[in-house]
Formats: C-alpha cells, structure tokens, sequence
C-alpha cells in the first residue's frame, strides 16, 4: 500500500540492501580466506583492502539497484515492491482479456533477474571455495606440525581442524539457508 514514489523507493532499497549483503558476504569470506589461508594479519587487510572492498560494494549494489530505476521497473509485486512489469487491461470488451505494460520493461525485468540469480550463484560458490580452501590450509598445517611431534604431547589428533571444520561448516550451513528460497528461485526457469 502506498504510493509508486513509496513503492519505487522500497524496490530501490530492497534491491540496494539485497545485493549489498551477498557482498558482504563474499567480503567476510574473503577476509577469512586472505588472513587464515595467506598469513595477512587483520591490520594490514585492513590498510590495503578494506576500503576498497566497501567502495567496490557500495558502488556495485548501487548501480544494480538504480537500473530499474530509469525505466520505472520498481512495481508492487504480492505484498511488496520488487522490479518487475505492471500490467493492466487494454481493451475495453469484457470478452477480451488482454493485458498491457502499464509501467516497467521486460528487458530489465529479465537482466534484473538473470543479474540477481548470476550473483547469488557466483556469492555462494566463492564462499564455499574460500571456506574448503581456509579449512583444507589448517588441516595441512596440522599435518605438517604432527611430523614434529615426537614425543606426542599433543594426543588428541586433529583438535584444531576439528574445530575449524565445525565453525566453517555451521559458517557455510547458515549461508545456503539463508538463501535456499532464493537458490530454489535461481534453480528454476526465468519466467
């Protein structure tokens, strides 16, 4: 309920703030990835990438939110304003059921839709290698660390892999079913 000026501005932000977090993130595990898997401390991550990580997010969700935009492709879609076509009855005769655009594009509406599923698809593979990687580097660490255990201090194997597995599968577990809808979306045919 609302106006197309409201409608517009909540697709805009729905879209900004969506594609901002799967940024996001990519960003956290790539954060991970550089400090656990390529020995740079947090601070040095912080001086080189940090900022332009963000300015390339920032940048990046807006210019994805703001193409619909121009085209007027921000439309109320079941309950909420989303990008898609708005259609209405064009003929007059109660025989005919044709339907026009009223307000939108079907091209956005489509990149907008073949943008979206391309950036999940891409967001969840990088996190799932980033994750596997960081994790395959502690358990060879741990390896090559036990050659030099001869007296055995340590006599549970594994310990520290362990955990990592644990935290970086709970990690990934959370991040598919965050988006499983979304990927049972991406899964099926564009409309």
């Amino acid at each position: 309920v609302g106006n197309t000026a409201s409608c517009t501005s909540e697709g805009f932000l729905f879209i900004f703030g969506g594609v901002g977090e799967l940024l996001c993130q990519m960003a956290i595990s790539f954060n991970v990835l550089m400090l656990i898997a390529f020995n740079q401390n947090q601070e040095q991550f912080a001086k080189k990438m940090e900022r332009p990580i963000h300015i390339i997010i920032f940048t990046l969700a807006l210019f994805i939110a703001a193409i619909p935009l121009s085209t007027q492709t921000y439309n109320p879609f079941c309950g909420y304003c989303y990008y898609g076509v708005m259609y209405e009855k064009c003929s007059s005769d109660k025989d005919e059921e044709e339907l026009c655009i009223m307000r939108g594009n079907k091209t956005v509406e489509f990149v907008m839709s073949l943008t979206y599923r391309v950036l999940l698809f891409f967001v969840l593979i990088f996190c799932t290698i980033a994750m596997v990687w960081v994790y395959l580097h502690v358990r060879r660490q741990e390896l090559r660390m036990q050659r030099y255990n001869f007296r055995q201090h340590n006599t549970e194997k594994h310990k520290e892999s362990k955990r990592i597995r644990k935290i970086l599968s709970l990690y990934t577990l959370s991040l598919y079913l965050t988006y499983g809808i979304a990927l049972l979306g991406v899964l099926l045919p564009l409309p």
